[in-house]
């Protein structure tokens, strides 16, 4: 099978075509993605400019960070377990969608980089408690969370304004 005839096949699911057609439930997931895209995404941008020393300096990092794991975690599973919803629903129009391909490399990339910075930034956040400039290893990873999240945020976007071409079949 085609990745066509396989989003087709998941899309014509009765689950997602219900889902589809339905005049309440598509809206309100999406309403919910994108209200958990904002507040996630406004708790990812206070972690990360808390580690670049450019705002909520006199509160410490790791209380910054520890606070607000758990509503991080829970807006993540609810951000993703929607956006899982809306992308089968529709999926024949997302699957060879290069923002939408480019926005799932960037998700996948939030994996390697939540790894790479576990040990050195996130996994112990106190040894970061107290210090006036804070460690390249917590710079860079503010940074490159922030170009990560700010990469998913507009391709999600722009996922609206891919045109097929014309003699493109789905």
């Amino acid at each position: 099978m085609s990745p066509g005839q396989i989003s087709q096949a998941i899309q014509d699911t009765p689950f997602f075509t219900a889902m589809r057609e339905s005049a309440l439930v598509y809206p309100i997931v999406l309403s919910s993605h994108l209200a958990t895209i904002a507040i996630f995404g406004g708790l990812i941008l206070m972690s990360d400019l808390r580690l670049l020393g450019l705002a909520l300096t006199n509160i410490p990092v790791s209380d910054v960070l520890l606070r607000t794991r758990p509503w991080k975690r829970v807006g993540f599973v609810i951000m993703v377990t929607c956006g899982i919803l809306l992308a089968g629903s529709k999926l024949v129009n997302y699957y060879d969608n290069p923002y939408f391909q480019i926005k799932m490399t960037l998700l996948a990339l939030v994996g390697v980089h939540a790894m790479v910075f576990r040990r050195s930034v996130y996994g112990n956040p106190a040894q970061l408690d107290g210090m006036k400039i804070m460690p390249g290893a917590a710079r860079a990873a503010a940074c490159i969370s922030l170009a990560l999240w700010f990469g998913i945020l507009s391709m999600g976007r722009w996922i609206a304004y891919f045109e097929r071409p014309a003699s493109a079949p789905h």
